[in-house]
């Protein structure tokens, strides 16, 4: 992929968010945790910074990368999920836990990299169907009308060549009747037609022979070595016009995408502005000499090392470098703390934020505020059957209260409690709204006490553990 020039940089950057905007994104939907939306993005804007310096010192700066240390529920992935969304970067969330070092079995320390690039050539992928979409159309069309024109027996031969008045006239006249019948075909008329096309029948798929220690270390691709045999077969269909349409925009689409660009662009997007979000690092976080199950965990660090300080792995769409891949890495750490973590790896992740548990107050906001709010959803998914669903503020109080208590008493989950609190009190609405049609339901505080009555009187709360 070519490299932006020093004014392209400056104009990506003028079009970039800032911190404070970036924050104010995160916001609408993640409640507080203002140290790690500035931290990450902070880390953010310095991607867009580095894009601005000469090449030569851009490949220089590194990404400071992020260890969020908190307790689950608070918002540790949504931060890092929302965060590449908005930055339109490719990104995947692994979990610490399942890797483990060579020789014991685990999934390989490169594969989230394999991964990241999977995702990065979906994305491009989608960018440029989109691109090519109206063109895929055009050419489709033009197919299927190829199709229903019924084929005209050849003119008799003129004396007078192509340039006669009848040869003019016959081509005439076949224009007039095909653009007749494209009028036709846009204004919905020969939906009911049946045409006849040829369609590939999906192949077995991709599978790669295993060399070396790794049962995902990158071997040779069958389906570049045997095309013919994993193309699958072609077959013909006789479909209604509207599904001969779309099969042959599809296939229009794919003819007109060039893989080879595609897979260039992923990797350097990848490269560029990849982020890996690397959940329950707390979990490996051991350190030698305590046996037993535990004797992989520094190993796992060490394997893990390599690919946060910079490497190149080698993917079936090419090398990738990891060198400016931002790494999030999160844990909970309540049974070890972040100074168990390796020296080496320790110093791979220079910022680090604490999340803060949720109370009562954070409750209240988290089921009100954010876009994807769950009072919002629950309201919505009521509407579809027509039940106006009314909640109102000392049941959400209420509600808030309940979920801070169950969290006290037992495992604090964070946010999470909302989501088994609330299918606790929407129980009896939600089996029963096929038949209250046209009905409102109104939900107070005393109906969230009537509904959860179990979880304010029982200590036993095992039962509404998520």
């Amino acid at each position: 992929m070519t490299p932006l020039s020093l004014s392209e940089r400056r104009a990506s950057l003028a079009d970039a968010l800032t911190p404070r905007q970036i924050v104010a994104e995160l916001d609408r939907y993640v409640v507080g945790q203002a140290k790690a939306k500035r931290a990450v993005a902070i880390a953010l804007r310095n991607r867009y910074r580095r894009q601005r310096l000469p090449e030569d010192m851009a490949d220089e700066v590194a990404p400071k990368n992020i260890l969020m240390i908190g307790p689950t529920g608070v918002g540790k992935t949504e931060i890092a999920r929302r965060l590449a969304k908005l930055a339109q970067s490719p990104f995947v969330k692994v979990e610490a836990s399942k890797f483990t070092e060579v020789g014991y079995v685990g999934r390989d320390v490169e594969s989230m990299v394999r991964d990241l690039v999977e995702i990065g050539i979906k994305m491009v992928r989608e960018e440029q169907e989109q691109a090519v979409q109206e063109k895929a159309r055009q050419q489709a069309e033009e197919r299927l009308l190829d199709l229903l024109l019924p084929s005209a027996p050849p003119p008799p031969p003129s004396s007078f060549g192509e340039g006669s008045t009848e040869a003019r006239m016959a081509r005439e006249h076949a224009g007039s009747t095909r653009e007749k019948l494209r009028e036709q075909l846009r204004a919905g008329k020969l939906d009911a037609k049946v045409v006849e096309i040829e369609t590939r029948e999906r192949g077995m798929p991709s599978f790669e022979i295993v060399q070396g220690s790794s049962m995902e270390e990158i071997g040779i691709n069958l389906r570049d070595m045997l095309p013919g045999v994993f193309q699958g077969k072609s077959r013909r269909r006789r479909l209604p016009v509207p599904e001969a349409f779309d099969q042959l925009t599809q296939d229009e689409v794919q003819k007109l995408i060039d893989m080879d660009s595609v897979s260039k662009a992923a990797i350097a997007r990848v490269e560029q502005s990849g982020i890996i979000f690397v959940d329950e690092i707390d979990k490996v976080s051991g350190r030698e000499g305590q046996g037993g199950p535990d004797i992989s965990r520094e190993g796992v660090q060490r394997d893990i090392l390599p690919i946060i300080e910079g490497t190149t792995v080698n993917t079936k769409y090419g090398m990738v470098r990891t060198d400016h891949v931002l790494f999030v890495a999160a844990g909970a750490f309540h049974v070890s703390k972040p100074s168990d973590l390796i020296p080496e790896l320790q110093g791979r992740f220079p910022i680090r934020v604490e999340l803060e548990a949720l109370g009562r107050e954070d409750f209240v906001r988290i089921l009100t505020e954010p876009r994807n709010a769950l009072i919002k959803q629950y309201t919505a998914l009521m509407a579809t059957e027509g039940v106006t669903l009314e909640i109102t503020q000392d049941a959400i109080e209420r509600l808030a209260e309940l979920a801070a208590q169950v969290n006290e008493r037992t495992e604090n989950i964070g946010a999470r409690r909302l989501h088994t609190v609330m299918e606790r009190l929407l129980d009896e609405v939600s089996f029963h709204a096929p038949d209250l049609d046209g009905q409102t339901i109104t939900v107070d505080a005393a109906y969230v006490d009537r509904m959860l009555e179990d979880v304010v009187k029982s200590d036993d709360l095992s039962r509404y553990i998520l």
